[in-house]
């Protein structure tokens, strides 16, 4: 099966707080084709959050397709309260590393 890197299909890949205690998700497909591409992989589901972030399921809470915007977003219950005592990244403007490293299978 022919996989095509997340960085060939999205324009913006992209982490932030949502809230203290979680963290958001943003890729942004180029195109409309490219956000079909991906959506129809099936590879964008709770398992694919919990595994790049070493989270079980239950600390992915939501992973929602934006059709009107070629975007797909999930939120993950952050693994240490932004501003807590061991928090790298207080903002958490630097957690889509993972993100980068998907290739989406194209059927």
């Amino acid at each position: 099966m022919k996989k095509v890197r997340i960085t060939e299909l999205a324009g913006v890949i992209r982490s932030k707080n949502s809230g203290p205690y979680e963290l958001t998700f943003d890729i942004i497909f180029k195109d409309r084709r490219a956000f079909e591409l991906a959506r129809r992989s099936g590879l964008f589901r709770k398992e694919l959050f919990a595994e790049l972030y070493g989270v079980g399921v239950k600390k992915v809470i939501g992973v929602v397709e934006f059709a009107e915007a070629n975007a797909i977003k999930a939120t993950i219950v952050r693994p240490v309260v932004s501003g807590a005592p061991g928090e790298t990244d207080v903002y958490g403007a630097q957690q889509h590393a993972p993100l980068l490293s998907i290739e989406v299978p194209v059927v």
